[in-house]
């Protein structure tokens, strides 16, 4: 019996070092062929509560995958996934209706104003423009905030 060293030529060009084995005039390959790239040699150690080991058993057993293919396609298929600090967001949507609030306040104020000063004849017609373009443009503000706040929404609810 005789062994020989090879290099074997890959599809994608390259080469594989392999084993070659002469065995009664036949030739063998032996051994796993070394791993380029995409090599798994980094470990993530985890602990898990006794209900949630079960579940991920049961997870296991049900698709018939390891727990390891299990738990890397959870966490890597999600990976695009926002994770969000809830508490974080609730105090940030907190102090953003708290601004809204205080805009709508100075809004109603200045509208009250410009009613009064209306009364009097004394009110221009460039404030009035201003007044409203810059109401309208706080309109489109607020919209535009209502549609983000249903993103945030719906991607929370998808988690």
């Amino acid at each position: 019996m005789s062994f020989c060293r090879t290099k074997r030529i890959l599809p994608s060009g390259g080469f594989e070092n392999s084993q070659l084995v002469f065995y009664g005039g036949f030739v063998m390959a032996t051994g796993r062929p070394q791993m380029g790239s995409g090599r798994k040699n980094k470990k993530i150690d985890a602990r898990f509560t006794e209900e949630e080991y079960n579940l991920i058993l049961s997870l296991e057993k049900t698709l018939g995958i390891s727990k390891t293919d299990l738990i890397r396609k959870r966490v890597l298929d999600n990976a695009g996934t926002v994770v969000v600090n809830a508490k974080e967001l609730i105090k940030s949507l907190d102090n953003i209706f708290a601004e809204l609030g205080r805009v709508g306040n100075n809004i109603n104020q200045l509208a009250k104003h410009a009613n009064t000063l209306k009364l009097k004849g004394l009110v221009s017609s460039l404030i009035i423009e201003r007044f409203n373009t810059y109401f309208e443009q706080h309109l489109k503000n607020q919209q535009q905030l209502e549609i983000t706040l249903r993103k945030v929404i719906r991607l929370a609810g998808r988690s």
